[in-house]
């Protein structure tokens, strides 16, 4: 037997019906568009502060003249650091140029399923310049983390990259 709408939410003196489960359920709705939201971006390190993102192709066709400033890139991200998520790499869908976000480890952890995803990162664009024996290392040291068999010989001379010090990062998607 069907209830009368009036006993089901309770009707009060002057025929208007309460509905006591409404608050509860707007609340829910909000608390679950609240988490779409955030769910949709991740907040890393310090806030982003300048205004409009450099092209990673860019920034990488006249490295020099970025040198010491403070820059934004934005782009897929197509690698990350699995241990310690101390860097990730940013790759332009229609140039293919890409950088590294790197951070001091434990300062961002960048999340170690945020491959695919597009991200923004800000921080001081730098050049390193590294030894032979300094690249081999590092050579190491990365093939190390993907698992991969390393050959010191596949390391050529000293070598100079240039990579993003970040401070702060969106995981956008």
């Amino acid at each position: 037997r069907a209830l009368p709408a009036a006993q089901l939410a309770g009707a009060c003196v002057s025929g208007h019906i309460a509905l006591p489960f409404l608050p509860a359920l707007l609340r829910g709705a909000s608390l679950i568009s609240s988490r779409a939201l955030f769910a949709a971006e991740e907040k890393l390190g310090a806030p982003l502060t300048v205004k409009e993102p450099t092209p990673i192709a860019t920034l990488m066709s006249k490295p020099v003249r970025y040198v010491g400033r403070v820059v934004q890139v934005k782009g897929k991200v197509s690698a990350v650091c699995q241990k310690a998520g101390c860097w990730m790499t940013l790759a332009d869908s229609d140039s293919g140029a890409a950088v590294r976000i790197k951070v001091n480890d434990g300062e961002i952890v960048f999340p170690k399923e945020a491959a695919g995803k597009t991200a923004v990162a800000e921080g001081t664009f730098t050049e390193v310049r590294l030894t032979h024996e300094q690249a081999v290392a590092q050579a190491r040291h990365e093939a190390e983390e993907k698992g991969r068999p390393f050959d010191p010989a596949s390391v050529k001379g000293p070598v100079t990259y240039y990579q993003v010090k970040a401070t702060g990062a969106i995981i956008l998607e």
